[in-house]
């Protein structure tokens, strides 16, 4: 074996190695924002976690947090210790799992999905997937933002569109088909546009993310900011503008299929290929993959290839 560690790293390892507990309490507290809410997740007191935080700093020899009577935040030297253990953690558990994958899957799964993807999703989750492994307790987060993995702490989150920025591992699911919907009485007033340009000049419901309206991507690579008078933040919303005749909408195929089949709603723009939106699962923990998680983003998979084909 070549190299060595120095007795001073060799020292500090077993001491580390010992402060398991403190470790746990230092990261769910930095998770859950307090030692009463952390001592809540390890069921413990809020005393044992501030002892573990406290045995830890005297331990490492550095402040991990800043205290007041209203308030708890992490120092510097804190977010950098959190930031290289939090993971390292997860992995531990993970790795735990995966030895002893003979047993059932348990304990928590928490997932964030966008809101419009929960009529497609849940109902088969919670009636198939919750039935075959009954020792999991599951929790569902519907947001259409990018959650923070770690700091929120979920186990998973499942995204359209390009993957949110950080250092999570990308598990592409399915491509999913886009489409521009409207009501039978917008295209009666603004007719079916067969160009590029006459595409441009309809007035949309407009995605708008934090405040900003996204572009609209032709085939062609060419992309243009959509006019309208309706912005919104999920698809849901754009769904029931598009039904009200406020504008077009550019949306999943899959959401508005049934609209779509019971003429509702009309597809326009159909001469242009539009392209798919990659749908993905995002995870924190690295190459060691809990379970539970390979589990349900196998499952996940699954539905996402027949919501496709919709």
């Amino acid at each position: 074996m070549g190299g060595h560690m120095s007795c001073a790293a060799e020292a500090q390892l077993p001491n580390l190695l010992n402060e398991i507990s403190g470790l746990m309490a230092f990261v769910r507290t930095v998770e859950a924002g307090s030692f009463s809410a952390a001592a809540r997740d390890l069921g413990t007191t809020p005393s044992a976690v501030s002892k573990g935080v406290a045995r830890l700093e005297k331990k490492i020899g550095t402040r991990l947090f800043l205290r007041s009577t209203r308030a708890l935040m992490l120092t510097q030297d804190g977010q950098l210790f959190f930031d290289r253990v939090a993971p390292l953690l997860r992995d531990l558990g993970a790795s735990e799992e995966a030895i002893r994958s003979d047993i059932a899957p348990s304990g928590r799964l928490r997932i964030s999905m966008p809101n419009e993807m929960a009529p497609l999703l849940l109902p088969r989750l919670f009636g198939s997937f919750a039935a075959d492994y009954p020792n999991l307790h599951i929790e569902v987060g519907l947001t259409d933002r990018f959650v923070d993995l770690i700091r929120e702490d979920y186990d998973v989150a499942l995204r359209v569109g390009n993957s949110a920025p950080g250092d999570y591992m990308v598990r592409h699911l399915a491509d999913l088909p886009m489409t521009i919907v409207g009501s039978p009485a917008f295209l009666k007033t603004w007719g079916n546009p067969a160009t590029a340009e006459a595409l441009a000049a309809l007035p949309f419901a407009r995605y708008a993310l934090g405040g900003i309206t996204q572009p609209m991507r032709l085939p062609d690579g060419r992309s243009f900011i959509p006019s309208g008078r309706v912005d919104c933040d999920s698809g849901t919303a754009l769904i029931q503008a598009a039904l009200s005749g406020l504008g077009a909408a550019y949306l999943l195929r899959c959401l508005v299929a049934k609209d779509l089949e019971g003429g509702r709603l009309v597809a326009l723009a159909t001469g242009f290929s539009f392209p798919s939106a990659p749908f993905s699962a995002l995870h924190a923990f690295g190459g060691t993959v809990p379970l539970r998680v390979k589990l349900v983003c196998d499952f996940i998979a699954r539905e996402a290839k027949a919501i496709a084909v919709i």
